[in-house]
């Protein structure tokens, strides 16, 4: 049998999702170790997206198959046992033989936090990226609306991503000021490697104007990633929330860090 399962975690302490052949804590290793405890069978697991090292997690999403008969309750209190403290099982749910955690998804969203105030983070210091000054907000979201729709997103392309091609579809991406945070919030079809973590570090050049908010769309034209900004921290990115059709009948609530 075929479930589908939701997942939240801390990624302060973990080197990403994916497992590592050196024995580097990860995301993926814990989770599939914990299941596999509460099946009494090893169980293998695919993530909607792989988050990298210190990214974190509210809306993760995995598939995995067992034959062990458990109900859906099994695979969230009986798997949170054998989880640490830092990750943590949400929901279950049985999907169709067909259902692929990756490639079933349509969308996927992330959320990226930024302090803005002049002394840094302590106690969430792993969990924002901290920048002081000034911040004009309203050019960082006019610019990033020249990232909608279905373009070529080179110039935000990390120099280690395998992906055959740089097309994406950006759905819709807004910046937005809550007290102390800015708040980056975007949704697509699939991102590249550090896509999202690019995109952000050139909108903090045009927040702090450094760059014009015509220089997004420079960007865009010149595909050149040498041109753009630099990556932003992993702490500030959260995977919030990945979307399937319908048919599948997942839809699970939407959880969105927010420290204002």
């Amino acid at each position: 049998m075929k479930f589908a399962l939701g997942i939240e975690y801390d990624g302060s302490q973990f080197a990403g999702w994916q497992m590592q052949k050196h024995g580097t804590r990860t995301v993926q290793e814990c989770v599939e170790k914990a299941l596999s405890n509460v099946a009494n069978q090893p169980v293998q697991v695919v993530c909607a997206g792989r988050t990298d090292t210190g990214v974190h997690a509210t809306g993760q999403v995995v598939h995995f198959e067992c034959d062990s008969p458990r109900d859906e309750k099994a695979w969230v209190m009986g798997v949170n046992t054998q989880l640490p403290n830092d990750v943590a099982s949400v929901w279950a749910k049985p999907v169709a033989d067909d259902f692929s955690a990756r490639f079933s998804a349509t969308a996927r969203q992330y959320r990226y936090i930024i302090s803005n105030r002049q002394a840094r983070p302590a106690v969430l210091s792993k969990k924002v990226t901290w920048k002081h000054g000034a911040f004009n907000v309203e050019a960082m979201h006019e610019a990033a609306q020249a990232l909608m729709g279905e373009q070529d997103f080179s110039c935000f392309r990390s120099s280690a991503c395998q992906a055959e091609h740089a097309n994406r579809n950006v759905h819709w991406l807004k910046v937005s000021r809550e007290s102390d945070y800015i708040y980056i919030d975007i949704e697509a079809n699939a991102f590249l490697h550090h896509m999202v973590r690019n995109i952000v570090g050139s909108l903090i050049m045009i927040g702090q104007g450094v760059q014009p908010v015509s220089w997004m769309a420079d960007l865009m034209r010149c595909k050149d990633r040498n041109q753009a900004g630099p990556t932003a921290p992993a702490d500030g990115l959260y995977l919030v929330k990945v979307t399937y059709p319908k048919e599948t009948a997942i839809a699970h609530a939407i959880f969105l860090p927010n420290f204002s």
